[in-house]
């Protein structure tokens, strides 16, 4: 679907997106493939001339935030340490457009990586060890989704139960603070509690909730998004009590969250995405504020649901009542803050 583009000037620095390579990987997955699977497999190769392509197809994205995915991890080394590949070729992919040669845009220019927390103490040489790659490293990632239905996540995903409760965990999430690391988490909606309680047990310490939350409407939970909106809408407000923690606005479109639900590139308009994500945005929006919000595309996995041109227009839709101020922070601004790129709004 091709759109016009909306409030084409407003400057976006997209806090949430992925590089890959997953075609040598894609045979290895059990047939016929899991939802989430079948999604990431129609965009399987996705690197710098795609993202490229996207984030200058009509909106004023100024910037990018590389978000971990496990990919291009360095063959041969251990296991604590071959997420430093996933890094080096990520500030490459920075490194490239940051040359110019491209235009302004300034692709990955922070970048959220990856270590395991569960290594406690033994964290810390890893964490460092990824600092010393390039100050363009920000914090990590270590997604805790877990649901007892093995059919709701499928096969990439295999958190154990109450990672984020963990005491070893804990211990080594603790270095991040004294690092000045930031924390990414990503669970399932009802596990949104977890990150309740690791807000309020490390108080200093950044957290942002990827994705509101990731609603389910998947598996066993399909057809239940309206009924388990008001405990979704519980938990948000009360993770929002917690000043240290801000929300990315956003993947609503993956197979997880199904809306929409009818597969890839469903051809909706942006006006009717905007209507079916009202409700989790503005109630984001409403608990954090602008200033502890901001809007992601999460592509290419969000190509489920919408062109990148179509995806952000949705936004906007949402946002049109919005202050100039307001959009500044949500577009732009607490993405900046949060992540270290206040440069790029000069």
């Amino acid at each position: 679907m091709t759109e016009a583009i909306l409030e084409p000037d407003l400057p976006i620095i997209d806090p949430h997106h992925h590089l890959w390579d997953l075609r040598p990987m894609l045979g290895m997955f059990p047939q016929p493939l899991h939802p989430f699977v079948d999604t990431v497999s129609r965009s399987a190769y996705y690197t710098f001339n795609e993202l490229h392509a996207d984030a200058t197809s009509g909106h004023n994205v100024i910037g990018t935030v590389y978000m971990e995915c496990g990919a291009f991890y360095r063959a041969g080394a251990s296991d604590a340490l071959k997420v430093l590949g996933e890094l080096e070729y990520v500030n490459g992919v920075a490194a490239q457009s940051a040359s110019g040669l491209y235009g302004d845009i300034r692709l990955c220019a922070s970048i959220i990586g990856h270590a395991d927390l569960r290594l406690g103490d033994g964290a810390r040489g890893v964490l460092e060890s990824l600092m010393a790659v390039t100050d363009r490293f920000k914090g990590i990632r270590h997604q805790g989704a877990w649901d007892a239905d093995p059919e709701t996540l499928g096969p990439p995903f295999h958190a154990p139960p109450g990672l984020y409760l963990d005491p070893t965990f804990r211990q080594g999430f603790n270095h991040l603070g004294e690092l000045g690391l930031t924390f990414d988490a990503w669970v399932l909606e009802p596990q949104l509690g977890d990150v309740i309680s690791l807000a309020r047990a490390y108080p200093d310490q950044t957290i942002v909730l990827d994705h509101c939350g990731t609603p389910l409407n998947t598996a066993g939970y399909h057809g239940k998004l309206h009924e388990r909106f008001d405990v979704w809408r519980s938990n948000i407000h009360e993770l929002a009590k917690s000043p240290n923690v801000s929300v990315k606005l956003g993947g609503l479109a993956m197979s997880f969250a199904g809306m929409p639900d009818k597969g890839p590139e469903a051809g909706l308009s942006s006006e009717t995405l905007a209507a079916m994500w009202r409700p989790y945005i503005e109630t984001c929006i409403e608990a954090f504020g602008p200033e502890r919000a901001m809007f992601e595309s999460n592509y290419p996995v969000d190509k489920w649901g919408a062109s990148y041109p179509v995806l952000w227009n949705a936004f906007k839709h949402l946002t049109l009542g919005a202050s100039a101020e307001e959009k500044r922070a949500l577009y732009a601004g607490t993405a900046a803050r949060v992540y270290g790129l206040e440069h790029l709004l000069g």
